[in-house]
């Protein structure tokens, strides 16, 4: 299950309807100020370089599939759609005009149903299949540094991490060369790998060899 940084704020964004006319959902910047956006691109570049952050939409009823939802900005430069991946993600970097003259967000559905909005994080995956250690496991505490400053008050509800799953089109290998010796690891039935920091790799800081890349590296709080 994907890691939340904070509980999802339920917003009025509507079932599929396949005549329903374009109808304002919120203001741009009441989504970017929701999801902690504006918050997280505000620290320094050197405490976020290894995140990735996005906007989790989350349908609160089986009838709203978000692959449906067409979200568009209507802005003084024209209009300009917001795509979810297939997970319902967002990844925005906030847009200053945008903001600046209040920007609407238009949706294509009517106003009956609700879709949960919330800030996630992800660890960003190194380029190639040869990393550092700490180019990925860095992100653990990095995450959780950065979640204290994103949330502020409401750090309470927010996760600690303590994991990073890689996720994987197909079977795979992890091998981590240290100075104690090579330690590997497999994809599970789910073509995936969990790897825990280890303090002693941290500070090493050895080279880890992937034999395929993967598509995601998601932080958990398991």
């Amino acid at each position: 299950m994907k890691t939340l940084l904070l509980p999802l704020l339920l917003v009025t964004l509507p079932a599929l309807a396949q005549t329903a006319p374009e109808r304002e959902w919120l203001s741009y910047k009441k989504l970017i100020e929701t999801a902690r956006v504006d918050r997280f691109y505000a620290l320094p570049a050197a405490e976020r370089d290894k995140l990735d952050m996005f906007i989790h939409l989350e349908p609160s009823g089986k009838d709203v599939q978000v692959r449906d939802v067409v979200l568009t900005v209507v802005h003084s430069g024209g209009r300009t759609q917001l795509r979810p991946d297939t997970e319902g993600n967002l990844h925005l970097v906030p847009n200053a005009a945008w903001l600046a003259e209040d920007a609407k967000i238009m949706t294509n559905q009517p106003k009956e149903k609700k879709v949960g909005a919330g800030p996630g994080v992800n660890a960003i995956v190194p380029a190639g299949t040869q990393w550092e250690y700490g180019a990925l496991m860095g992100s653990i505490p990095q995450a959780n540094a950065a979640i204290d400053k994103i949330v502020g008050a409401l750090s309470m509800f927010a996760p600690s991490i303590k994991s990073v799953i890689l996720k994987f089109d197909q079977p795979a290998q992890v091998t981590i060369q240290s100075k104690a010796g090579a330690k590997q690891y497999a994809t599970d039935g789910r073509q995936q790998i969990r790897l825990w920091p280890d303090k002693a790799l941290l500070a090493e800081n050895p080279v880890m060899t992937l034999t395929a890349r993967p598509r995601e590296a998601e932080l958990d709080s398991e």
